[in-house]
């Protein structure tokens, strides 16, 4: 209980920023659900994968963290683009899996650039256990800071979209907030909703959300009322559910439901088509 207490008063003494401030709080449902051992054994370790990119590669750019610089699997559109999308990984890392599916989702949409973004500075997990400890003590602030790095590198110009699962699809919703007036699209995988109504508000885009019927840490009643929030804004909250398990569309899952992830997949593609005037 002590541990607990000591993680949520470190959440609450977070302040970054003035573009951080509306992602710092947010994601400790996520933090202390990274620790619980029944939510640790629903996870099993990555199926082993080694990949070879084809188009993409690793590059880096500045943030306000002077120390340290950000990265991202790169994965540039074959003609010049002004639309973008930023791929946010889940608990794992960004691993060789984010890595095929940023070049998989830049083949699929067209004249786009990828950004699959990562949140762990290198670290990458290959254990349940592993994967609880990143996630668990990822710096907010740090992460905050990271993403909006990386928005400026794209520049001011462009249209942004982005794209999370579980970890990630949290973290999907803080980076279109950060995008602000460029944000064109926000996809969740199954990931924690804000609460906060006052952050909602500085939406901008409308919201896809990916839900699993037989995910047991995310409740049909949390999500509901997170697309009240959403639909308050003014912009449109799209929900599709699937009865599948938390999870279901990675690939590296050994409980991946191909079907369920090609037809969430499918209605992705759509949804980002239509964002970014791809069509």
């Amino acid at each position: 209980m002590k541990n607990i207490l000591l993680i949520v008063f470190a959440l609450l003494m977070c302040t970054p920023g003035v573009k951080a401030q509306s992602c710092c709080v947010k994601d400790a449902d996520f933090k202390l659900l990274a620790v619980n051992a029944d939510f640790k054994a629903s996870h099993q370790a990555p199926e082993p994968f080694e990949y070879t990119p084809k188009s993409g590669s690793m590059i880096t750019f500045n943030t306000k963290d002077a120390a340290k610089d950000g990265q991202a699997f790169y994965v540039p559109s074959d003609e010049p683009t002004n639309k973008v999308l930023i791929i946010i990984h889940e608990w794992w890392g960004l691993n060789d899996y984010i890595k095929r599916e940023a070049e998989r989702w830049q083949e699929k949409l067209g004249n786009i650039d990828v950004y699959a973004v990562d949140l762990y500075d290198g670290q990458v997990a290959a254990t349940p256990e592993e994967a609880s400890k990143l996630s668990s003590n990822l710096d907010n602030k740090r992460a905050a800071t990271i993403l909006s790095g990386l928005i400026s590198k794209i520049g001011n110009n462009k249209l942004i979209a982005t794209l999370g699962w579980c970890m990630g699809g949290t973290w999907s919703f803080t980076a279109t907030l950060l995008a602000q007036e460029q944000a064109a699209g926000c996809i969740m995988y199954y990931g924690f909703p804000e609460k906060d109504a006052k952050k909602i508000k500085e939406l901008r885009t409308d919201v896809l959300y990916i839900r699993a019927n037989q995910d047991n840490y995310i409740s049909q009643d949390k999500v509901n009322q997170f697309g009240k929030e959403v639909t308050a804004t003014g912009h449109k909250f799209e929900l599709h559910s699937y009865d599948a398990v938390h999870a279901f569309a990675n690939p590296s899952n050994p409980k991946y439901d191909r079907l369920a992830a090609a037809e969430a997949e499918d209605i992705s593609i759509k949804f980002l088509k239509k964002k970014l005037q791809l069509d």
